[in-house]
């Protein structure tokens, strides 16, 4: 068997209807580059038939390889691994609704080649509705100044990867997101290229309004596990120190108020709020630390469960 270039990760969820055009669309856009590729689809638990006509793709292509989870895990866990299964030097994803386009994948390579380890591509003229684009814009551009990465489009599915990333990079949750920033952080060279993006044409989207309260909730996550989970104490150790300082601040001025003016404290307010920012100071920095201790080493391990692959 020839050695593989170029792996294609496509994760997908009831996405039957776009399978054939999005198939015969990625293999003319690689047979074009004149390099061994491979398409890697991550069965995400469907109930549609979408593995089942995987299935016959599989079979009319052997560069066609299937993973299915047992139940819908998360595009993240889907990624992670379709990953853990490419053999290319190269690695693209992409999203299954045909809302990607595989005519990009040369554009990608060939800002690749340009000195970088990861592109990222940027739905510049984003062909979703305005409910879509205008919170997405918004979440784009607080991700950038929390992260220190500056590109335009996080979410975007369709990426390029050297394999050093996907082998470095540890995605789990809903992490995918942070792809860009998780290996900007590991020192890996990340870029941007615009790319074209199309109106859904089948079904509708899998994702609701929820999925921008969780993308601010990953984005805290993958803030203190790249700048703090070596250094705990830098985080839990400031918020319980300012916490400690003033309820004992607090305490002292009481203090000095019931030994100076013999003032009863039992019916102060303020006694409480002292002795609670004291308590939530040891707090910050005991339970924490402990928590982080805990959680750092199991996200490692990947919760799904593969019920059967086609030619991995």
């Amino acid at each position: 068997m020839a050695e593989v270039t170029l792996s294609v990760v496509v994760p997908l969820y009831n996405e039957v209807e776009s399978l054939p055009e999005l198939q015969d669309q990625i293999r003319d856009a690689c047979e074009g580059l004149d390099v061994s590729f491979e398409v890697i689809y991550i069965d995400d638990g469907s109930t549609d038939g979408s593995f089942e006509l995987l299935e016959k793709i599989h079979h009319e292509d052997s560069r066609v390889k299937v993973i299915q989870f047992r139940k819908n895990r998360g595009k993240a866990e889907a990624l992670s691994a379709g990953f853990s299964m490419t053999s290319g030097e190269l690695v693209v994803t992409m999203d299954a609704d045909l809302q990607d386009d595989p005519a990009e994948i040369p554009k990608l390579m060939e800002t690749l080649n340009q000195g970088y380890d990861l592109v990222s591509g940027w739905k510049k003229r984003r062909k979703d509705p305005l409910s879509k684009r205008i919170p997405s814009r918004i979440w784009n551009r607080v991700a950038s100044l929390l992260t220190g990465l500056r590109i335009h489009d996080f979410n975007c599915g369709l990426k390029i990867y050297r394999r050093s990333v996907v082998e470095t990079v540890n995605v789990y949750g809903e992490l995918h997101r942070y792809i860009p920033a998780l290996a900007h952080w590991e020192g890996f060279r990340t870029g941007e290229v615009s790319v074209n993006h199309r109106a859904r044409k089948y079904g509708k989207t899998k994702y609701g309004f929820s999925r921008f309260l969780n993308g601010l909730l990953d984005m805290i996550t993958v803030i203190f596990l790249s700048r703090y989970t070596k250094r705990p104490l830098h985080l839990f150790g400031l918020i319980g120190l300012i916490s400690s300082l003033a309820g004992g601040g607090i305490t002292v001025y009481l203090i000095v108020l019931r030994i100076t003016k013999a003032s009863y404290l039992s019916n102060r307010p303020l006694l409480f709020i002292g002795v609670l920012l004291l308590i939530l100071g040891i707090q910050f920095i005991s339970i924490g630390l402990l928590g982080e201790m805990i959680t750092r080493p199991k996200s490692k391990d990947h919760s799904y469960s593969i019920r059967r692959t086609l030619g991995v």
